[in-house]
């Protein structure tokens, strides 16, 4: 059998990665139900492509922590319980502090300008009282914070704890929280890493984690 050449290697792993990150964001919009199956024969015909490529997209989804394989039965969405939720929240709430503390230590002008804006907006949308609309820029503005860390193994971490969590709040059907308080912990979070307050910063975002923690236990109790 010949052996694939460079080229075909290249286009190969390029095809997987474009399949994968278009399953995840079917998989985070909730188009693909948390515990739903996963089905290569559909996904190759959705895609035009063989099935290949598609397993090879699962299981990179699997490596990523949004899906699980069983033998002879095939991928299924992940469903994240309480207890795993409340884990993910220990490793969330230390990794936000030290967010804070670093960023509050090194963060640019031109990066404040852009958490300023990003804050203005999630105000105005805030204001129209459209939660789906906010929840994503939510998760951007603390995308934004570990990106400026500029750290790379913190920011894979980072967003896959997130997904992570995505994932558990679509099993839940919660949209954990008050756009009002939520706005007024992100101002705070801004103002003390403006102040470069590095103590401050980190006891802020860390709390902010712990409050979304115990939202979520409110939503499920009721």
């Amino acid at each position: 059998m010949e052996k694939p050449s460079t080229l075909q290697l290249i286009q190969s792993h390029s095809l997987t990665t474009i399949i994968q990150e278009e399953v995840e964001k079917m998989i985070l919009r909730g188009e693909i139900s948390v515990g739903g199956r996963l089905n290569e024969s559909e996904m190759a015909q959705r895609f035009g492509i063989s099935r290949g490529p598609i397993r090879e997209a699962f299981r990179g989804l699997e490596e990523s922590g949004l899906v699980r394989q069983e033998k002879n039965r095939g991928a299924f969405v992940r469903e994240i319980s309480i207890a795993e939720a409340d884990e993910i929240y220990d490793l969330r709430e230390a990794l936000e502090e030290l967010i804070g503390r670093k960023l509050a230590q090194r963060i640019s002008a031109e990066q404040l300008a852009e958490l300023e804006r990003q804050i203005g907006h999630m105000e105005k949308v805030a204001a129209s009282k459209d939660a789906t609309l906010y929840h994503p820029l939510n998760l951007q503005f603390h995308d934004t914070l570990v990106s400026f860390i500029g750290n790379g193994k913190l920011t894979a971490v980072y967003r896959k704890l997130t997904k992570e969590l995505l994932l558990f709040r679509l099993r839940s059907l919660s949209a954990v929280g008050g756009m009002d308080v939520s706005i007024e912990e992100h101002r705070e979070i801004y103002q003390a890493i403006a102040k470069r307050d590095a103590e401050k910063a980190g006891a802020v975002l860390r709390r902010h984690s712990e409050l979304s923690r115990a939202r979520m236990h409110r939503a499920m109790s009721a």
